[in-house]
């Protein structure tokens, strides 16, 4: 049998290899993005902020419904944007960033933590979209059960290489050695899993794991943030410069992104349209499996920080145990070094009813 994946397979190879200083020459391609407009916002001014590029981590799937309710419902215009171009991935965002073709990126801390403690990349996290990462070990009901770390000691786990530093720190979080389990070199189709070549298989919450259960077949999860590694994921990243000179644009950005992300949270029927039909219409997007993936997502998006202080909020606890998670991956920072949370306070207490997700 043979899945088809959509995940982002290179995201974390990137950060891990240490290769945000050496992509300051590289320039995202902004071909198959949406929106017209230019790649750099206007400064700050009374007469808005033109356009600007975000840089998505992942094709256009489900997975911007917030960004596709924020375009198609005037939000980024009504913030005073021209136009935000969104540009597809799959991408770390750390070299359009540094190589100034993208103004802001969704990315993953794991990424930018790398190049902010490897290469000291002037990089920053404003804001999360998911509380919690989705990665999981994916195993067979009847086959691995893998629903406790002690359950892997002496299975044959599926890691693909550019998850390998993560999975190594899974067990680390877990005071599990590597010799006491074998590691299998995989790709991202979860074939070996089902085929029984393996008892365990590196995933995503939000892609694989829904597509193995939709085949029909039993599945268990065990989840990497409710297992020792907690680390927030799909977060908004820009530059220190941007942060120091375009403070007013980012802002207004983030604020169009709680508005739009408040619409998925809400109909993630919708969010799966706008993706079918709209933004990733030439993808040939899958209806069930985009719906159940918008689903899916939204269990991550909100939590009970954001319940109690709103969307894309990361609260320092979690900035804390972000930082013990990227420790265990060999990514050495503080949370200073990482995270810039203040735009995103002055949001809210600029516009309090934006809490209000769940209203």
């Amino acid at each position: 049998m043979t899945f088809l994946s959509s995940r982002r397979a290179p995201r974390l190879v990137a950060a891990l290899a240490g290769v945000a200083l050496s992509a300051l020459a590289l320039s995202a391609c902004a071909s198959g993005s949406t929106s017209a407009g230019g790649s750099s916002a206007s400064a700050d001014g009374a007469e808005g902020y033109g356009d600007i590029t975000l840089q998505l981590s992942w094709i256009l799937n489900e997975e911007f419904a917030g960004e596709y309710f924020a375009d198609s419902k005037g939000y980024y215009s009504d913030a005073g944007f021209s136009s935000v171009n969104l540009v597809p991935g799959p991408e770390t965002g750390v070299a359009p960033l540094l190589s100034g073709s993208a103004d802001i990126a969704l990315s993953d801390s794991v990424s930018i933590g790398a190049a902010v403690a490897n290469e000291s990349a002037p990089l920053k996290i404003i804001g999360a979209t998911f509380q919690k990462n989705p990665f999981t070990i994916l195993s067979l009901k009847d086959g691995g059960d893998i629903a406790s770390p002690k359950d892997l000691i002496g299975k044959k786990i599926g890691v693909q290489d550019s998850n390998t530093t993560l999975f190594n720190a899974l067990l680390a979080a877990n005071d599990i050695d590597p010799s006491q389990l074998t590691i299998v070199p995989v790709q991202y189709d979860p074939a070996p899993l089902v085929n029984g070549e393996v008892d365990g298989f590196v995933a995503y919450l939000t892609n694989e794991a829904i597509s193995v259960e939709m085949a029909g077949v039993a599945t268990t999860n065990l989840p990497f943030a409710d297992n020792g590694l907690p680390f927030v994921a799909e977060t908004v990243a820009t530059t220190d410069e941007t942060i120091a000179n375009k403070r007013d644009m980012l802002k207004a950005f983030l604020k169009a992104e709680i508005q739009g992300w408040t619409d998925a949270v809400k109909d993630p029927q919708g969010g799966a349209d706008l993706a079918m039909e709209v933004y990733g219409k030439d993808l040939d997007l899958e209806p069930e499996k985009t719906l159940a993936g918008s689903k899916a997502q939204n269990e991550l998006v909100t939590s009970e920080e954001t319940e109690a202080n709103g969307l894309f909020t990361i609260s320092d606890e979690l900035q804390s145990l972000t930082v013990d998670s990227l420790a265990g991956a060999g990514i050495t920072l503080q949370a200073g070094d990482l995270f810039d949370l203040s735009l995103l306070d002055e949001v809210y207490a600029e516009n309090p009813d934006l809490k209000n997700y769940a209203g």
